[in-house]
């Protein structure tokens, strides 16, 4: 249904296509924050909630409506796909029906569990925003589409990572907490927090990217784990949505994984959660359909064209450029793709074997090999 609704196009102006697109970004996104406005103690974060102005958001709310509404109606007349506009119109019309912006936030209290809904809005409002305009602007690829191919399945990979963060966060507390609380030493830590920031920051980083370099390493060299983090490789486009393809397995153990060294180590709250905004613009950043020139500084840190690499098929870069943030990294321990000045050709799996669909993708390791 959703295919025979987003029909890709290839963006003509004046064809009411972008207009749609637009409007059913909009009305999706003030849908959802409606039911976030009913329900905030089981869809919204709470670290997000002590941040944002709950006023500001109303009216950014009512603003994105009149815009999904008008450029809907714009779509529909202009466009030979009615389909874009009448979707619009639909959510937007759910949206007024269950309150709008007006929704009264009543008093509730904070469970432990809870799916982020409001960091899904946010983020892909903001991804769309920003990444979409520099992949335009800057692109690698310049035929590539917005709407590549299985962008469906990977805007269903970017929701459902963004919805289980409250799962996910606690499972990954849980986990830190019970197994290596033994492992903590006070004077450690002290001597960590002792240091100037930015020695700090780098540590932190480093650190994070150590464990990563290694589980990235054990995802690829070990067949049972190479199952899980092939749904991963299996994109066939690199763009800003790529790098959500990802199994909810996979996600919930690198997770641990990481911050492991961070929790023993006694890095404070708020320089992990500058390490959580640098690993996520860098994420994106680096599957991104983006051609930047960074000189020198590719042999220190990952690059788009660095990762991109690691995704190819190419025979040349089969397990290779593991690092997440320093690339110094693959360079030091032997595993950086050399020679490869220009750009990848192809990406994915090699022989394809991945299904299309974030369900079967997530359902791909458990399924009996063929032999």
């Amino acid at each position: 249904m959703l295919k025979k609704i987003f029909k890709v196009d290839n963006f003509q102006i004046g064809e009411g296509a972008i207009s749609g697109y637009i409007a059913c970004l909009l009305a999706v996104l003030a849908f959802l924050g409606v039911l976030a406005f009913h329900f905030p103690q089981y869809l919204t974060t709470p670290e997000l909630r002590a941040a944002y102005d709950t006023d500001f958001l109303r009216q950014v709310m009512f603003v994105a409506m009149i815009i999904a509404g008008s450029l809907g109606l714009l779509s529909f007349v202009r466009n030979k796909n009615k389909r874009l506009g009448a979707f619009a119109w639909l959510f937007i019309i759910a949206t007024i029906s269950l309150g709008g912006h007006q929704v009264e936030v009543k008093d509730y209290e904070s469970g432990t569990f809870y799916l982020g809904l409001d960091w899904f809005i946010l983020d892909l409002l903001g991804s769309t925003l920003v990444f979409i305009f520099i992949e335009k602007l800057l692109p690698h690829r310049r035929g590539q589409l917005i709407l590549r191919p299985e962008w469906q399945g990977d805007l269903n990979h970017f929701f459902v990572n963004h919805l289980i963060v409250g799962f996910v966060l606690l499972l990954t507390n849980q986990f830190v907490h019970k197994f290596f609380s033994w492992a903590v030493v006070e004077d450690v830590q002290t001597f960590i927090n002792q240091m100037p920031f930015v020695v700090q920051l780098f540590t932190i980083i480093l650190v994070a990217d150590l464990i990563q370099y290694t589980a990235h390493r054990m995802y690829h060299e070990i067949p049972l784990l190479w199952r899980f983090h092939a749904v991963h490789h299996s994109a066939k486009h690199m763009d800003w949505l790529a790098g959500s393809r990802q199994h909810v397995f996979e996600l919930i153990a690198t997770r641990c994984l990481v911050l492991t060294p961070i929790f023993v180590l006694g890095f404070s709250k708020e320089l992990l959660d500058i390490y959580v905004i640098i690993v996520g613009l860098q994420a994106v950043f680096n599957h991104a359909n983006v051609q930047v020139k960074f000189g020198w500084l590719q042999y220190l840190i990952v690059t788009p064209q660095f990762h991109h690499w690691h995704h190819s098929s190419d025979k040349a870069a089969i397990d290779r450029n593991y690092a997440a943030h320093f690339s110094f990294l693959d360079y030091l321990l032997g595993t950086a793709v050399k020679g490869q000045e220009e750009w990848p050709e192809e990406y994915g799996v090699v022989g394809d074997y991945m299904p299309e669909g974030m369900l079967k993708q997530q359902a791909f390791p458990f399924r009996t090999q063929e032999k």
